[in-house]
């Protein structure tokens, strides 16, 4: 396979360093208890959920509180289960 890129900051063929890295992801409460739904059903969260999405939410700097989590987890876990 041969070096496509056209080069730049966020051209992950440029030839300099391998892989780099694209423009950034930013997380949102809405993708991380999607992801959190999804992995559920793949059966790999095995933690409580609240707790799954407070470590979630804080790695990606979003400030919840405690009650809007709890709910959060709740709706995540009945359509997990449907």
């Amino acid at each position: 396979m041969t070096d496509s890129g056209a080069g730049g900051a966020n051209d992950p063929f440029d030839g300099n360093d391998g892989i780099v890295a694209g423009p950034g992801h930013a997380e949102t409460p809405e993708s991380i208890a999607e992801d959190v739904r999804h992995d559920i059903q793949l059966g790999q969260v095995q933690d409580d959920v609240a707790h799954v999405l407070e470590e979630r939410f804080e790695d990606a700097g979003i400030d919840a509180r405690p009650e809007e989590v709890d709910d959060l987890a709740e709706e995540i876990e009945r359509d997990a289960s449907s």
